[in-house]
């Protein structure tokens, strides 16, 4: 809440929403590969795993949503690099606007331009600037919600039963998603942290040799365990909502869409 005053008061309430655009574009493209794929990868490793190791079915959410996860990342890095830098954003000047999505990355590729065309062709590996981090936190936040969701999605349901109709069903999955998404985030705040730190580097020679082990080290070494878990309180409070919000929606629309195709 501190943090929350201060921006609204030296910068202005907009503030707030800053690096929305950025946020926009990335939303949809992560949301439109991760949950199909996360559906497709479940189905084909609880088939799997049914048929020729019962025991280890229970697991297929785990390694459904890592690998998913792992896929939207890697696809839309640099749209997170342009949200992640627009928000760190402070150089303000009288008259002058933020830069937005598209200048913010070019901007980074700028920074980095050489005469050389092969050195420019490697440059642009900076737009995947912080990936690394990015996939150490996701795919655990990942492997850690979808193991935590499911039981309690399908328990949810099951008190519903097959009378479920659109309502029980977003109250299911927004209750499961608010749970499991809060202890994600929670479990891998250091590395959201570590990701952020690696992301506003203003260094590009020293981001591109940064590891996230050596980010997690520093930050260890700068302020302790509260150092690691620095804003958890915003992260849970922003991802509990979020998991559930678009999980709820996700789910109800492969609902609608179900029994429009079984009406028709």
């Amino acid at each position: 809440m501190d943090v929350f005053y201060k921006v609204v008061r030296q910068e202005g309430f907009a503030r707030l929403w800053r690096g929305t655009n950025a946020a926009l574009a990335l939303a949809v493209p992560t949301v439109g590969i991760y949950l199909p794929c996360y559906d497709i990868f479940r189905n084909w490793i609880e088939q799997f795993t049914t048929c020729n190791a019962p025991n280890l079915t229970p697991y297929g959410p785990l390694v459904a949503g890592s690998l998913a996860r792992s896929l939207a990342c890697i696809t839309c890095s640099p749209i997170e690099l342009a949200r992640t830098r627009m928000q760190a954003y402070k150089e303000f000047r009288n008259g002058a606007k933020p830069p937005g999505m598209w200048k913010t990355l070019l901007g980074v590729l700028s920074a980095h331009k050489s005469a050389n065309n092969h050195q420019n062709l490697q440059s642009y590996r900076i737009m995947w600037m912080g990936v690394g981090a990015q996939l150490a936190r996701d795919v655990p936040f990942s492997a850690i919600c979808w193991s935590t969701l499911e039981p309690i999605r399908r328990r949810l349901l099951a008190l519903v039963g097959e009378e479920g109709n659109v309502s029980s069903i977003l109250g299911a999955n927004f209750s499961a998603g608010f749970v499991a998404g809060s202890l994600a985030a929670a479990a891998t705040c250091p590395l959201d942290v570590a990701k952020t730190r690696r992301q506003i580097e203003t260094d590009l020679s020293r981001a591109l040799k940064m590891t996230t082990r050596q980010t997690l080290v520093e930050m260890w070494r700068d302020g302790g365990p509260s150092g690691l878990f620095t804003g958890v309180g915003p992260r849970v409070g922003r991802a509990g909502p979020s998991v559930g919000i678009v999980v709820s929606f996700y789910e109800v629309v492969k609902y609608v869409l179900h029994q429009r195709h079984i009406n028709s």
